[in-house]
């Protein structure tokens, strides 16, 4: 039996080498520790902006998940549901151009996946420092199991309270 496409993609954006900034690839990576659901696969986008397209063009469903500089406190999570560059939160991070103009042609091509923006709220960007915060490490495993959980709504087309 061939297994079926992947449907959902979890990209997780974001500069490693930038403390909470890289909160995305620390995701990922805690992520890939654990088995996915059968058509979910995840892609460490790093600070990557247009080479992401042809990711984006495959998938249907993108959950993306990135560090936001706002006035939330640190390690709040908030889900975003951006069907143009303009609904991407103003101050996301050291990669936003980038981002933004990739979402922004998708859209011009009629390619635009759906996608879903779980952005979690970081104080500052801390040059050369791998680690994150306390506060947003504290974040994470409720971040990932909201991740989880709006999966698998997805894929049984349900609606789910991701609170």
């Amino acid at each position: 039996m061939d297994k079926p496409d992947p449907s959902i993609l979890i990209l997780g954006v974001g500069n490693y080498l930038m403390g909470d900034e890289g909160v995305g690839v620390h995701l990922v990576r805690m992520m890939e520790k654990d088995p996915l659901p059968e058509g979910v696969d995840l892609l460490d986008g790093g600070t990557a902006g247009f080479q992401l397209m042809e990711y984006l063009e495959r998938y249907p469903t993108v959950i993306m998940v990135d560090a936001t500089l706002d006035k939330n406190p640190v390690g709040t999570i908030r889900m975003i549901e951006p069907k143009f560059s303009q609904d991407f939160p103003k101050a996301m991070s050291t990669h936003e151009i980038g981002l933004k103009d990739l979402i922004e042609s998708l859209s011009l091509m009629g390619k635009m996946p759906k996608v879903y923006l779980f952005v979690i709220s970081v104080a500052d960007i801390a040059n050369l420092h791998i680690g994150l915060s306390p506060q947003v490490k504290a974040a994470m495993d409720l971040l990932k199991n909201r991740i989880l959980k709006l999966t698998a709504a997805l894929q049984n087309d349900t609606v789910v309270a991701l609170d």
